[in-house]
């Protein structure tokens, strides 16, 4: 049973991942995410259903449109496949809790588009950062991490107050490496997306998908420097970081923002 229910939970994962497709290619050129159809980046010719099962039809077309046989990125299927396992793996975390892994899947998924957006464009729509935000206070009744014995005021309180907590703390530390290094530290885009956190996991889970993100950043940019491929002042997108450590967030809280639980 439990692997028919992660088999399950990986197609509908992959499904959905195929939908953030869209949503990531779309959103940042201010596409409609509903019309038209699915359809080839390069020619435009409409994708056919057969020809749009996650992965599978990627495979079977060799990674190359049915029409005009120009290749379609790999990054499609790998999303499909990333946003699938992540479905089942939160399956699999919360045992018992179907409702709640489902509704952490949907965030994930939207902070894989936050990352390959942010990533791409250093942009991260406020669809996507408000609307975690808003989802986040939505689905609290079933939040397992702000269980409040069936009060579901009380969950939808505590989500509410971890997203101002999110938000404060990324505006602080915005106002705060301003006035230090004399340039933004920290875009609107990261600090709104940290709200959004906040209304998922908590006060405790923003700050910790802060301190992630981070290290991660931090890691990624001395790597970068010592390789020689950037300088100390060029940009880095933040967005890919927090996303990561948003997404860890909801397999496990480490205890960095112990003094706001």
């Amino acid at each position: 049973m439990a692997i028919f229910s992660a088999a399950v939970a990986f197609w509908l994962g992959s499904v959905y991942g195929s939908f953030l497709n869209v949503v990531i290619h779309r959103l940042p050129r201010e596409e409609s995410i509903v019309r038209p159809s699915s359809r080839c980046p390069r020619c435009a010719k409409p994708i056919s259903w057969h020809d749009n099962v996650p992965i599978l039809s990627w495979l079977a077309l060799g990674g190359r449109c049915r029409h005009c046989r120009k290749p379609i990125a790999t990054r499609y299927p790998l999303v499909e496949a990333a946003m699938g396992v992540l479905a089942a793996v939160l399956q699999w975390r919360w045992p018992g809790l179907a409702a709640w892994g489902a509704a952490a899947a949907l965030a994930c998924g939207a902070l894989l588009a936050v990352a390959l957006i942010d990533w791409d464009t250093f942009l991260i729509p406020d669809e996507l950062s408000l609307g975690l935000a808003v989802a986040g206070l939505l689905f609290s009744p079933l939040n397992a991490y702000l269980d409040a014995d069936g009060r579901w005021w009380l969950s939808g309180w505590w989500s509410l107050r971890g997203a101002l907590v999110g938000f404060a703390v990324g505006w602080g530390v915005a106002a705060v490496g301003e006035a230090i290094f004399k340039k933004e530290a920290l875009g609107g885009g990261d600090v709104k997306l940290l709200a959004g956190v906040g209304a998922w996991t908590g006060a405790v889970g923003a700050f910790d998908c802060l301190m992630i993100g981070s290290l991660l950043g931090s890691v990624y940019g001395v790597g970068l420097m010592a390789a020689g491929r950037a300088k100390r002042s060029d940009p880095i997108p933040f967005g890919p970081f927090l996303a990561a450590g948003a997404i860890f967030n909801f397999f496990h809280l480490l205890p960095f923002g112990w003094p706001l639980v």
